[in-house]
Order: structure tokens, then sequence, then C-alpha cells
């Protein structure tokens, strides 16, 4: 009987090839974009979109791939390793894109504050959103109307310290948060900073505003996009983690 050195299946070799090019495709929607060679559209809509239906090719193939090493004759096969390894990854890449869909869907809004009556006001981000296609003036009922349904939790936060303490809290839980600083004016309570997202790199600006409530102090926040008609639940988590730490400090 003739020897046969056992040989990778090509389906397992397929599933992984289809998850290389899968994470290339994802490496390439942000990259293109920071880089100014692909628009935010495409790189979202078709880029992104197409890398994720990629990682789910070479996910079933490599779930086939995997039956395929575990039949008969056993020794005549191999690559059940890569086929597990490419399994993850590809769930792994998967999870990139799915991060804009996971959850209830997002409202298609991206001003989200803590009072939709009398959002806090940009003053010194201005400059920085000149070129911005998302302007600072708030959509008023029909935006706040759809916050109000999909994150019924954004609330402004009330505090026991006096107004100049709770600023000092508010500005700590900035810097704690890593945001980038842009003004922070105690006199009239305001506070903006910039925050950019992993992934694309998205600007985001926020604006927090402290006055006295109550014997105490109220603290409103509000996160705007610079870009973008939604934001797929990005200003309202920041807002969320953002009175987490102010609560801790």
């Amino acid at each position: 009987m003739t020897n046969r050195t056992p040989s990778t299946s090509r389906v397992v070799l397929l599933g992984a090839c289809l998850v290389a090019l899968s994470a290339l495709l994802l490496l390439l929607a942000p990259v293109g974009y920071r880089l100014g060679f692909l628009s935010l559209r495409f790189a979202l809509l078709t880029v992104l979109r197409w890398g994720a239906y990629v990682a789910i090719a070479g996910a079933a193939v490599s779930v086939a791939g995997l039956v395929v090493t575990l039949v008969p004759p056993l020794e005549r096969r191999r690559g059940g390793a890569l086929a597990v390894i490419s399994i993850v990854a590809a769930l792994a890449l998967i999870a990139i894109p799915g991060r804009f869909r996971l959850g209830p869907p997002a409202p298609p809004i991206h001003d989200i504050t803590t009072d939709t009556q009398n959002p806090p006001e940009y003053v010194a981000v201005l400059p920085l959103r000149a070129n911005a296609p998302n302007t600072t003036e708030y959509g008023g009922e029909k935006v706040a109307a759809q916050q109000r349904r999909a994150y019924p939790d954004i609330q402004p936060l009330a505090l026991p310290d006096p107004p100049a303490r709770a600023f000092e809290r508010a500005l700590a839980a900035v810097r704690e948060m890593g945001w980038e600083l842009v003004e922070a004016n105690p006199a009239e309570g305001r506070i903006e900073a910039t925050d950019a997202t992993f992934w694309f790199g998205f600007k985001d600006d926020v604006a927090i505003r402290v006055t006295a409530a109550d014997g105490g102090s109220r603290v409103d926040v509000r996160s705007l996009s610079r870009v973008g008609g939604g934001d797929a639940g990005t200003n309202a988590r920041r807002i969320r983690e953002y009175v987490e730490a102010l609560q801790g400090e």
C-alpha cells in the first residue's frame, strides 16, 4: 500500500482565503476613508458591507471544511485546526460591521442631549466644525421625539454638590473619558470637548452644562456627530458612559 502525505482540504483553504479577504476589506474601509480616497458612503455601505458578507461566507465554508476533515478516511485530510481558526476569525470580523447594527435599530439621528427643550450650546467647537456637514442647530421636536422613543434613559443628572464643585467633577470626568478638551468655562458652567470613534475616526463634539438646581446642581450633556445622518447609537452610549464616570467622581 502506498502511503500518501495528508493534504489540507481545499474547502478549508478556500474558507481561510475568504476570511483573509474579509479582513482586507474591513481594513480598507476605515483606512480608505481616513486617507480620503473612499467616500464615507462607499466605505460604509459598500466596502464594509461586503467585508461582512465575505466574512459570513468564509465562516460557512470553514464550517464545511471542518466537517470534511472529520469524515473518514481521516488520514487523507488535515486542516481541522485551520478551519477552527478561520471560523473564530470570521466571527470576530463579522462583529466589526455588526456593531453598527447590534441591538434595537437606532433612529436616524446624530444629535443626542439630556435636555431636548434647551440643549447645551456649542461655542468653542464651532471653528472646528466649520466644514462639517452637520450643523449645531438642534432639530427640534422631530429629533426629540425619536430620542425619547429610542433612549428614554438619557436624562439630566442631579448632583448634591454646589455648581462650582459639580463643575470640577464634570471636568474631571471629561479627562477620565480621554476626550480632547476644547474649552472649560467655569463662569458659564460650560465644558466642550471632542471625541473620535475608534474604527473610522469620526469626530463627535460634546457640550456639558452645569447649573444650580434644587440646592445642588444639574448637569446636562449633548453629543453631536460632525458627519452622518445616523450615529448607530454612538452618541447615546457616549452620554451614558460619561454620566457613569461623573457619578463615580
